[in-house]
């Protein structure tokens, strides 16, 4: 636990048999490691097992088995399933050449203002993970670095446009932080506007005995009726978020961040909160196809020169030395305050909703995707993929020979299958 995979590999085989010189190599096979693992590397090579966990990365050394004409042996498990497939250069199709049914999705009205469960309020903690950490800060690093980024954000379809540019004045004028302190007072206004300002606007927009065109009430059914929170700086869950959410906004500026509670709680008292006050005339989506034709309304693309003129300019923000950096979401590590920024955010919400929160744990597995790797399947799958791996080492390439398979341990099912063949062209008489 909490070692790399190649390292404890390495030390089970070693232990299996002392003579062996294998080397574990602790690094992330992926384009920036191409230096390391180049052509040299994968020359040598006489064929691939992978031991991957993403899709991603599956289909990164397919590509480079495709390239070096390398044979491949992928497996997966997932629970009780489990899989294998054989890749065979020049006989059988890749790994890339299918592709898993796409995973169901949550409808956006239901993340966005009517969630009824954990799983909803935590992809919502998630997709506001990505928005506010990961994609924003991409924009606006490419605003400073890119020459070419008005002409690229121009081309955009739709309202994309002007919603880029008030993403790019967003993080480099109004919500640019000078100091820690910057930071705290940009999340307690944060935690304001989710937690408190936007549940207060739907219930504006829809009161809680409010009543539909058929007489039932809206706040029915799977529609959870929401209450607004009010902040409390000794409500443990309150400060989980600002402090998450004030170290990450920091981390995105390259400016230190502080994770001492009484000097967050001090800055905290020191920030003005305006009250809020309901709006009329917003618009609120209750479906899908409201959210997405509110999402495709036009609009005014003369207003992308006004928001240009209000942010400074690539030069000036370059000759400042400004940094933007995006965060890429990482599960796995407890200290980067990435699963602290999920858990309080998605329980804040799930309070909000009156469903029940979850714990580190399990908000963890779910925010992760992390279905638990039973022994049993694990054994099965890395048994299978041995078998295939001695015919390959044997120098066959009758696809005859192989067996893709295919397990559920749960029904108990096994099938196995011949690999499909690559698809064959003919040029004039040569196939």
């Amino acid at each position: 636990i909490q070692k790399h995979k190649a390292v404890t590999a390495v030390a089970a085989v070693k232990a299996m048999n002392p003579s062996a010189t294998y080397k574990s190599m602790e690094m992330r096979v992926g384009a920036e490691t191409e230096n390391v693992f180049n052509d040299d590397f994968f020359e040598n090579l006489d064929g691939v097992t992978n031991a991957l966990d993403n899709v991603e990365a599956r289909t990164y050394m397919d590509r480079r088995c495709v390239y070096y004409n390398k044979p491949l042996l992928e497996s997966g498990t997932l629970g009780t399933k489990g899989n294998t497939q054989v890749v065979i250069p020049k006989v059988t199709e890749s790994y890339s050449s299918s592709q898993d049914p796409p995973e169901k999705s949550i409808p956006i009205c239901t993340l966005k203002n009517f969630p009824n469960a954990i799983e909803h309020t935590l992809q919502w903690a998630r997709d506001l993970f990505e928005g506010q950490y990961t994609q924003a800060p991409l924009t606006a690093a490419q605003y400073i670095e890119d020459e070419s980024f008005k002409d690229k954000t121009m081309a955009l379809p739709g309202a994309e446009p002007v919603d880029t540019m008030e993403t790019v004045k967003r993080l480099l004028k109004s919500e640019r932080p000078n100091d820690f302190k910057d930071c705290v007072a940009w999340a307690r206004l944060t935690w304001q506007d989710l937690f408190h300002n936007q549940i207060a606007q739907l219930l504006h927009n829809f009161p809680p005995d409010q009543v539909t065109s058929s007489g039932s009430l809206f706040w029915s059914g799977p529609k959870k009726c929401p209450k607004p929170l009010v902040f409390d700086v000794a409500d443990p869950l309150h400060m989980d978020f600002v402090e998450a959410a004030a170290n990450l906004q920091a981390e995105v500026y390259g400016i230190p961040g502080n994770k001492n509670r009484e000097d967050i709680a001090a800055i905290l008292a020191t920030v003005n909160v305006p009250e809020f006050v309901p709006k009329s005339g917003v618009k609120i989506a209750v479906n899908d196809a409201e959210a997405q034709a509110m999402n495709e309304s036009n609009s005014d693309l003369s207003s992308i020169d006004k928001l240009l003129s209000e942010v400074p300019t690539p030069g000036e923000l370059r000759k400042e030395k400004v940094r933007i950096t995006p965060l890429e979401f990482e599960k796995d590590d407890d200290s980067n305050g990435h699963i602290d920024f999920i858990v309080a955010t998605s329980n804040l919400r799930a309070t909000n909703y009156s469903i029940p929160p979850a714990d580190r744990l399990k908000s963890k597995g779910i925010a992760g995707r992390i279905i638990p790797a039973i022994a049993t399947t694990t054994s099965l799958v890395a048994g299978l993929v041995t078998l295939e791996l001695y015919k390959l080492v044997q120098g066959h390439t009758n696809v005859e020979l192989f067996k893709n398979g295919f397990a559920n341990l749960a029904l108990p099912f096994f099938a196995f299958s011949e690999p499909i063949l690559a698809p064959k062209n003919k040029y004039y008489d040569v196939e």
